[in-house]
């Protein structure tokens, strides 16, 4: 690498916001997960995924909030530097925490930029579609990239009464064109009939992104933590499980502390002479 090259310019082999747009035209599948921490961003970057997410979910995953709401930009910056650090390959996105990009042009426009300058990170993700065009089109003026989020949007909760499928076709549809309009790169749709989101699909020029939306999408995400089985609790209908890490890590734990207690740990291997 060039040493005079800045740690965050695209590396080569960098997955940029263009590439990841081309996705969809080559007809590639893209992949995206969530990491809030150094750790996590790494084994996932490393794994090959497309895209990674430093989701508002962390008020949730990480910080055991019952709602996405309390997460603050601070908060949400401070996680996105440490995962930005860790990322060499994917496209690294960073929700806009309620309520950042509800405060006018110039206020959203002054939080995606602290996102952008204070994290190695490429673009914002934010809650809305028809309703956050104005949104979208000054930030994306200001060269900021945006992720649009229509369908189920867990920042609405209180008004939605609880995280619940959403069936209005014209609504959703004209959401995602709008926000296609005001230059959003990519639009993620949550929890929508299977057959609206490969409706929505075929009439974007920009991939869509499902999370609870059917296999007709140009990618999925999911919350890493759930796909991992690190969750405890309610895990939605939407995810698969591809491993039991709780269960693993217990089992680890309470072996842990069985050999402490009986002596057995450390032995002579974890000993200096």
């Amino acid at each position: 690498m060039p040493l005079n090259r800045p740690m965050n310019a695209p590396a080569e082999g960098r997955l940029t916001v263009p590439k990841f747009v081309a996705m969809k035209k080559a007809g590639r599948k893209i992949t995206m997960l969530t990491a809030y921490d150094f750790p996590m961003a790494q084994l996932l970057d490393e794994s090959g995924v497309d895209a990674i997410l430093v989701g508002d979910s962390m008020s949730m995953v990480v910080q055991g909030h019952a709602t996405t709401l309390p997460v603050t930009l601070d908060e949400i910056i401070y996680h996105a530097e440490i995962v930005g650090r860790a990322v060499q390959r994917a496209l690294t996105i960073v929700d806009m925490p309620f309520p950042s990009n509800h405060l006018g042009r110039y206020k959203a426009v002054e939080n995606a930029g602290r996102i952008l300058k204070e994290t190695r990170c490429q673009a914002v993700k934010l809650e809305g579609g028809a309703d956050q065009a104005e949104i979208i089109a000054a930030l994306t003026s200001a060269g900021i990239p945006v992720v649009a989020h229509c369908g189920l949007r867990p920042q609405n909760v209180h008004l939605l009464g609880g995280y619940k499928v959403q069936r209005d076709h014209d609504r959703l549809l004209k959401e995602a064109h709008e926000a296609e309009a005001a230059g959003a790169f990519c639009v993620l749709l949550e929890c929508i009939p299977a057959e609206f989101a490969s409706e929505i699909t075929r009439s974007l020029s920009v991939p869509t992104i499902g999370i609870g939306a059917g296999a007709g999408c140009d990618g999925q995400v999911l919350v890493t933590n759930d796909m991992l089985g690190l969750t405890s609790g309610y895990v939605p209908r939407f995810v698969k499980p591809y491993a039991d890490l709780r269960s693993s890590i217990k089992q680890a734990v309470a072996q842990y502390n069985d050999e402490v207690r009986t002596g057995k740990f450390p032995g002579p291997d974890q000993q200096f002479k």
